[in-house]
């Protein structure tokens, strides 16, 4: 009698805009969650950028994020199943701990946050790519919805949040298209929710930009 070897545990990457309802859909999708946000480089970081003409942070450059731990941490899920990943108050930007993530052997599980996509190559190079997904919408949509949830959070000052909010919005066309071109399919939430069951069933991609 023929024994089945285990199925390989892979990731689906989720991306978007900030607000543009990642958390919500990986909440709905019932997947284990891996929230990459909690991958920031904390606010004592020298090379944390700045943005352009301005004294504010840039979170929203991939260079305010550790990539190499992020693709450290979602490399040991697929391989074992659990990994310890910090805690982040993005209140304080700060590290306030650890703690370990658990899948139990999940065949799939989802990694979300604004910069899934730049890692999207180095999971399809290591073979543990399912998917690699960016939510996108109406950016005056998704401006109301970050900053109805950033204040709900306390996140950052007011002043910080609308400042933000509106670079992000007139951007946000943009960040798709970067996001695509790094390897993403952008679609809305219905179409995003397709995909997540397909790569459940077992499809995935054999190449960015490519379903198998």
């Amino acid at each position: 009698m023929s024994c089945s070897s285990p199925l390989p545990t892979r990731v689906v990457l989720l991306t978007g805009p900030s607000g543009s309802g990642k958390s919500s859909l990986a909440a709905r999708s019932g997947l284990p969650v891996l929230r990459l946000d909690d991958f920031y480089k904390e606010q004592t970081d020298p090379t944390l950028p700045l943005v352009e003409g301005s004294s504010d942070i840039d979170w929203d450059s991939p260079g305010s994020w550790d990539a190499d731990t992020a693709v450290a941490a979602v490399a040991e899920l697929c391989r074992t199943g659990r990994t310890e990943v910090p805690v982040y108050d993005i209140a304080t930007s700060s590290r306030t701990g650890t703690e370990t993530l658990d899948i139990s052997r999940t065949p799939l599980f989802i990694a979300e946050g604004i910069f899934a996509a730049d890692i999207a190559a180095r999971c399809q190079e290591l073979g543990l790519l399912a998917d690699a997904i960016c939510l996108r919408g109406r950016p005056s949509t998704t401006f109301r919805r970050r900053l109805a949830r950033d204040l709900r959070e306390g996140r950052k000052s007011l002043p910080f949040l609308l400042r933000r909010g509106l670079r992000l919005m007139r951007a946000e066309r943009g960040i798709v298209a970067r996001h695509v071109a790094l390897g993403a399919h952008a679609c809305g939430r219905d179409e995003a929710l397709g995909r997540l069951a397909a790569a459940a069933a077992g499809r995935h991609r054999s190449a960015i930009g490519a379903v198998a």
